[in-house]
C-alpha cells in the first residue's frame, strides 16, 4: 500500500498525527508520562511472566493465560507507545502509509486476541468454581493451550483483510489524524466518498471480536455467581469470590473503553474523549495489569517472595 489516488489528487504517502497538537507546551512532560507508563508496563509483565514461569506452584491453567495476557499487553504497548515517544520528542508527527496501516492491524488484532483471552480466562473460572472436582479433566493441557492458540489464531487472517479494504478507501482532504496512533474511527473519519459499507463492517467485526467473547464472559460470570450464592459460609464465598475478583476488574476497564470507541455510530465519537478512551485501553489497562492481577493474589505474592529469596541467597554465594 503506497498511498490512493483519487481523481485529480496525488498519492498518498503518509497521515499526520495531531494527538498532541492542543498542548505543545505540555511535550516534555507527557513524554515523561508515557516513559513511566511504558517502563512500568514492561516490567510488571515481565516480572509476571517469569514468576509464572519460574515457580512450579504457578504452573496451572489460570497463571498460563495469565502469562499469555503479560505477553500481550507488552506487545500491545509496543505497538503505539514508541512512536508516541518518538513523536514527543521529535515533534516529527507524520507516518507513513503502510506504517499506519501495520500499526492499526496490529492494534485491533491484539485486541481482538485480548477480548478471547479473557473469555477464555473466564471459562477457566467457571470451570474451577462450578466443577471443581472435574477442573483437571475439563481444563487438562490440551484444552486451555488449545484455547489459548484460538484465541491468538481467530481473527489474524481476517483482520488483516478488514485492514486492507479500510486503506483501500479512497483519502483526499485533510492528512491529519486527530489521534496519538492510527486507530480505526480517526482513519476512517478522512476517508472520502461514502463510507457506510465501511462502517457496517467495523460494526460486524466489532461484534464478533468484541461482544461475541464478552457475552461468553458474561455467561460464565452468571453461573459463578449464582454458584457463590449458593455456598453456605460467608467466608467460602469471599474466598471464591476473591479468585476471580481481579479478572472482572480487568475485563471491566478494557472492555468498557473498547465499548465506548467502538461500538458507537461514527458521527458520534468527539475526539477529545476519543483520545481518552484509546489512552485507558492502550495505555493504562496494560500497565495497571500486573497489579490487578498480583496485589490481592497470594500464590502470586508468594511466588516472588520465594524468588526474591532464591536471588538474595544466590547473591550471597558470591
Amino acid at each position: 500500500m503506497g498511498g490512493m489516488i483519487t481523481g485529480n489528487h496525488t498519492p498518498w504517502t503518509h497521515f499526520i498525527l495531531v494527538g498532541f497538537a492542543d498542548h505543545p507546551e505540555l511535550r516534555r512532560v507527557l513524554f515523561v508520562v508515557f516513559l513511566f507508563c511504558y517502563l512500568f508496563t514492561l516490567t510488571g509483565n515481565f516480572l509476571l511472566i517469569l514468576l509464572t514461569v519460574a515457580d512450579a506452584a504457578l504452573h496451572t491453567p489460570m497463571y498460563f493465560f495469565l502469562r499469555n495476557l503479560s505477553f500481550l499487553e507488552i506487545s500491545y504497548t509496543s505497538v503505539t507507545l514508541p512512536k508516541i515517544l518518538a513523536t514527543l520528542l521529535s515533534e516529527k508527527e507524520d507516518i507513513s502509509f503502510l506504517g499506519c496501516a501495520t500499526q492499526m492491524y496490529f492494534l485491533l488484532f491484539l485486541g481482538g486476541t485480548e477480548c478471547y483471552l479473557l473469555a477464555a480466562m473466564a471459562y477457566d473460572r467457571y470451570v474451577a468454581i462450578c466443577h471443581p472436582l472435574r477442573y483437571p479433566l475439563l481444563m487438562n493441557r490440551r484444552v486451555y493451550t488449545g484455547l489459548a492458540a484460538a484465541s491468538w489464531l481467530t481473527n489474524l487472517l481476517v483482520l488483516m483483510g478488514h485492514v486492507a479494504a479500510i486503506f483501500t478507501l479512497p483519502f483526499c482532504g485533510s492528512k491529519e489524524i486527530n489521534h496519538f496512533f492510527c486507530d480505526l474511527p480517526p482513519v476512517v473519519k478522512l476517508a472520502c466518498g461514502d463510507t457506510h459499507g465501511t462502517e457496517i463492517a467495523i460494526l460486524l467485526v466489532a461484534l464478533f471480536f468484541v461482544l461475541l467473547p464478552f457475552a461468553l464472559i458474561l455467561a460464565s460470570y452468571m453461573r459463578i455467581i449464582t454458584t457463590i450464592l449458593g455456598m453456605p459460609s460467608a467466608e467460602g464465598r469471599q474466598k471464591t469470590f476473591s479468585t476471580c475478583s481481579a479478572h472482572l476488574l480487568g475485563v471491566t476497564l478494557f472492555y468498557g473503553a473498547a465499548c465506548a470507541m467502538y461500538l458507537k455510530p461514527k458521527a458520534s465519537h468527539l475526539p477529545h474523549g476519543d483520545k481518552v478512551f484509546a489512552l485507558l485501553y492502550s495505555v493504562v489497562t496494560p500497565m495497571l495489569n500486573p497489579l490487578i492481577y498480583s496485589l490481592r493474589n497470594k500464590e502470586v505474592k508468594e511466588a516472588l517472595r520465594r524468588l526474591t529469596q532464591k536471588v538474595c541467597s544466590g547473591t550471597q554465594g558470591f
